[in-house]
Formats: C-alpha cells, structure tokens, sequence
C-alpha cells in the first residue's frame, strides 16, 4: 500500500506523519527508529496507528515492498469492496480521538446484499405480469358491467376536474394493492412491546372494507415496532413520574415554544440531549418527520447544493425539495459515487453561472430502514473534510440501536460527534415515545430556534411525552444509578446478532449490517407477500411486509425489528416459524454456504465495559 491508496481512506495528514508512514511502507527505518528526539503527545500519533494497521494486514511473516511480488492494484478481494479501507478509517479515527469503541467495532464493516438467484427474478417479474393481466381483465368486466363496482365512481359534472392521481396509480390500488390490504394497518388494542393484543377483523368485499368479529388476538409476539430498547412497557413503578408529569402539567401544551409554551421540562430534556450526545447543544421538537421536513429548508436554500443518498427517508426527500435548493443523489452507501458528485460540484459550481455553491449539504441515515444496512461515516467525514462540505446525519434507527452505550452510529464508529455538523434523531423508536431533535453546535442551535418552521409554528412537546424520553435517556445513561440501560443495549446486540445468524443458517436472504436491528427478508414474488403475513398471524406472530413502491418492484421483503425485549425464546419460536413457512413458500433462496463467515455474528465477541 502506497502514498496514494493511504490518502485515499485517511485524507490529509501533516508531512511529518506521511514521511513516518512512508519510511514504514518502503522498508527502511521511521524517524523514531532513527533516534530522533520527539515529545510525547497525550494521544497516539497518526502515523503510529496507520503502521500498526499495515503491520496487523501484513502479519508477522510477510515480506515488505522490494522483497515481493508485484501485488494487484485494488488490493484484494477485501479492497475491491471498500473493506480494508473501512477498517483502516475505523482503527484511526477512534483512537486518534481518544474515544474507545468496542472490541467488536474495530472488525471489518461487514454488509449483506445478497442477488436473487435468476429463476427467482424471472418468476417475480412473471408474477407482476399475471397480477397486472388480470386487472386489467377486472376493469374491463367493470366498465362492461359484468362485475360489480366497489370504487369510487367519478360523477359527471366531475368529469372535466384535474386528475388527483395518476392513471397507473388508480390501477394498482384497486387490483393489486386491495387484494392484499388486510396485511396492512391492523389495528391493535394494547402497548406494542415485546407482545402486544390484535383486534380481528374480516372483510366480506375482498379487503375493500373491514369489520370488527369483537375478537382479540392475545400474546401476538411482536417483529415488527421499533421498539429497539423495550422501553414501551406498562410497568407501573418505571412510568410513575410519567403520571405525575401528566397530573401537573396536563395533556398538552396550545402554544409554541416561542410564545407561551417554552417549559422547564422542555429545557432539561434538551440539556440531557447534548449532554448524551457530547455536542454543545441541541433542540427538540414535537414530531420526527417534521424535524427533517421542516429544518432542513432553514440550513440550505437556492443556491445551495444537496446531495442526498437514494434511499433516503421520505423526510429527508420532502426537506431537500422544500428548500428550493439543487438535489442531485448518490448511489445507496456508494462513497466513488458520493465523491464524483463532489468533485463535480466543487469543479463546476452552479449550472450555467458557474459560481461556487453557496452550501453544500450531505443528506444520509445512520440505519437504513428498509435496507438494515449502516452509513460508512468514518468515510463520508474524510470526504466531507476535503471538500468542504457539510454532513446532515439522521439517526432516526441508529441512536439507542447501535453503538457500545446507544449512543448511535457517531459512537459505534469511534468518531467525535463535533464531526457531524447536525446530528438529527427522533424520540420514537429507542425511547418509546414521540418527537425528534437536532443537536450540535451552539450557534447551529440558535439559529433554529429562530428560523426553524418548525420551532415557529409548531406546539411544543407534552409534558408526559417529554418525561417518558427524560427517564429512557437517563436509564441509557446510567443517570438512574442503575446498569439497567447498559444491559438494554447488550441484550439488543446480542438478539440482533443471534437472530440474524440464524436466518443465514436457515438458507434466507437478509439484507443489512451485522449490527442492524432491522432485518430485511426478501420474499420477491408478489403472491407470496400476502400469503407469508397470514400464516405468519395464524401461527400468533405479528410482523411487517414491504412491496412495490415502498421497495424496488423485484424485492418484496419482510422487515423484522428485533427489541431488547425479546426473549431467546420468542425469537426461537419466530425461528422455528419461518424455518417451517421457508420451506412451505420455498423462501430459502440464498446460495450461499450456510456455514461461510460463521464470525460475522458471533456472540462472545461482543463486550462492553461496566
């Protein structure tokens, strides 16, 4: 490994620091080896680092540079996906910011994205023709009135009014859509924990409408909430200050934070958000979506430049295109894409003036919710130091999900939180309540807090909801004098990991990082979208499907989300039942060994310090 292919992951870093590495590389001694006289700094030096990595890639017993053969350009297998790379970024960046990340964090960043097998992909597509066939046939019998019709009828003064959806749109709710609708919205009737009670309904109309039998469905176990942490719970003595917040400061607040409904509550929750995240700052609002939708407009406008990763939150989408600034995507987690996009803005500025971009704006996710898969930070940050540009992080699934202590991808990664220039996160999936927030630098702060939509129209958060996220946030903190957040955080390592090891043993696809909670499926062929959630709740397990268009139209899926508080023998027992419908369905599409890189979810590896 030369100059090039070091400058490539570790961006720029002092002559002196290139001049030990390079010594190291080419065989002969570095400086200190020399004699040379040097103080001693309080954190490990960077030059230090890089050639303990080199050394621990090369082993012991292999030769260097001059004493070899001549070695392909990309480095290996491992260097063709950006792997080595990673790690390289990973043991720098940790240490050089006196953060300790983990013993698990410093493996290779290891993702899975296996490809249908063909026969698969031809069947999935043969599906959708058959689906599409049909109802074409359907709305031919309707209009001939040979069949009768269920839908909205448009009436003829209407006639000539503008078209609120587009024609194709109409056609697949109606006739593909509706034949599988009762899998979607179901409605439940207790707290969505690790178990929760459905209500049954039936549909006399082929899911065109649904009625209640008064039946409930008791001790449904539940993969489907982002109930990452387990803290939607109705244990009476852990919500006891939540009732009291309730009684002293009622059900709401019917104003904004800038008139009249600024508490003090709402003040240490945000003092407690900066405080867990290690930024100087940080705001709260009332409403995730909106924490994106509503503030990104505020950071960037016309004249600004956004890059936005293509999969995306929808939020996130809504924001770059509320802002009026120019928006141009990536390919998903693809850094060579990411970066020629950069280089082409900093090149060629603005179309047509060819002035330099007022801003640029990186939009990315720190867990992908539809993917499972993680952001590749530490490389984003170099790329995001050497351009100039700015970083929006969106923690929505990774804060409380990942990292040592929850603190997010910011931590699993060993990186310094003052990296990102607006780490955003919501209240809704590891702490079992409502809302999101904003941290970072003061001044970043501030000037939301006077230009943000959001902030300025919208009603503050109440009081309960606000105490709920105050007593979750500090019990991850240890703040409640308690290890009890601590081994939260482990038990949801340790049920990601086993879970996802046994689905690769099973013979399924999954998507997704290792470390992810979320849990991509893929099911593929349409008819067995709706078939898969049936037997699924017949066999008293609630879970999530996914299809066309919230997925590409050849990778329907199941999204499981494994919680905290899953017990080994509820995820055993979902086990059991996707091992028994896998081969029902025939869903053991992956063609992958069983038994290749069993280390990737290995349990032991994973410590925390106490």
């Amino acid at each position: 490994m030369g100059l090039r292919g070091l400058e490539k992951w570790m961006g720029r870093l002092p002559r002196e620091t290139w001049r030990e590495i390079m010594a190291y590389v080419e065989g002969g001694p570095t400086p200190s080896r020399q004699g040379g006289e040097r103080q001693e700094a309080p954190r490990r030096h960077g030059a230090e680092l890089v050639i303990n990595v080199l050394k621990e890639k090369s082993g012991p017993s292999s030769p260097r540079r001059g004493d070899e053969k001549e070695q392909p350009r990309d480095g290996g297998e491992g260097r063709a996906n950006g792997q080595s790379g990673i790690a390289l970024s990973l043991e720098g960046s940790a240490e050089e910011n006196g953060i300790s990340n983990g013993g698990i964090y410093k493996r290779t960043f290891n993702e899975s994205f296996e490809q249908a097998p063909m026969y698969v992909s031809i069947l999935t597509y043969a599906g959708f023709v058959v689906a599409t066939s049909f109802g074409y046939l359907r709305d031919f019998l309707r209009a001939c009135g040979l069949q009768k019709t269920i839908v909205a009828v448009e009436r003829e003064e209407q006639k000539d009014f503008v078209p609120l959806y587009q024609d194709f749109e109409n056609f697949f709710t109606r006739n593909l859509y509706v034949r599988i609708r009762d899998n979607w919205n179901r409605p439940i009737c207790s707290v969505p924990g690790p178990k929760f009670d459905l209500m049954e309904r039936v549909s006399d109309d082929y899911n065109w409408t649904f009625r209640f039998t008064g039946k409930i469905m008791k001790n449904v176990i539940n993969m489907g909430s982002y109930n990452y942490l387990g803290f939607a719970e109705t244990d009476p003595s852990a919500l006891k200050t939540v009732g009291t917040m309730l009684h002293k400061y009622g059900t709401g607040v019917c104003s904004t934070r800038q008139e009249m409904g600024n508490l003090d509550k709402h003040v240490e929750l945000e003092n407690l958000v900066a405080e867990f995240l290690g930024v100087e700052a940080a705001m709260a609002f009332g409403m995730g979506f909106a924490t994106n939708s509503m503030n990104i407009p505020a950071l960037v406008g016309k004249g600004s430049l956004i890059l936005s990763d293509e999969l995306n939150h929808s939020s996130l989408v809504l924001g770059a295109r509320l802002s009026g600034a120019t928006i141009r995507v990536f390919r998903h987690n693809n850094i060579q894409s990411l970066e020629k996009l950069l280089k082409e803005a900093v090149i060629h500025g603005q179309p047509r003036s060819r002035r330099a971009w007022k801003k640029i704006l990186i939009l990315v996710e720190g867990i992908y919710s539809m993917e499972g898969s993680i952001v590749r930070l530490p490389e984003i940050i170099a790329l995001k130091r050497k351009y100039k540009a700015y970083l929006y992080l969106d923690e929505a699934h990774s804060i409380g999900a990942v990292g040592p202590t929850g603190r997010g991808v910011v931590e699993y990664f060993g990186m310094d939180p003052n990296d990102v220039d607006v780490l955003m996160g919501t209240f809704t999936k590891s702490f079992g309540a409502a809302g999101g927030y904003i941290a970072g630098k003061k001044e970043l702060v501030d000037y939301l807090r006077v230009h943000s939509h959001s902030a300025a129209y919208a009603s503050s958060m109440a009081a309960p909801v606000v105490e709920q996220i105050i007593r979750a946030m500090k019990c991850v903190m240890g703040l409640d004098g308690t290890t009890k957040g601590l081994q939260r955080v482990r038990a949801l390592a340790e049920n990601t990991r086993y879970f996802r090891r046994r689905l690769h043993k099973l013979g399924f696809i999954i998507y997704g990082n290792e470390d992810s909670p979320v849990v991509p499926l893929l099911l593929y062929i349409p008819g067995k979208i709706g078939a898969f959630a049936r037997r699924m709740l017949a066999r008293n397990i609630g879970v999530v499907v996914v299809g066309f268009p919230a997925t590409p139209i050849a990778e329907s899926r199941a999204r499981f989300c494994v919680s905290a508080a899953h017990t080994r023998e509820m995820l055993d027992a979902v086990l059991d039942a996707l091992d028994e419908l896998g081969d029902f369905l025939q869903l053991k599409y992956s063609q992958r060994s069983k038994s290749s890189r069993p280390e990737l979810y290995d349990e032991t590896c994973f410590e925390l310090e106490d």
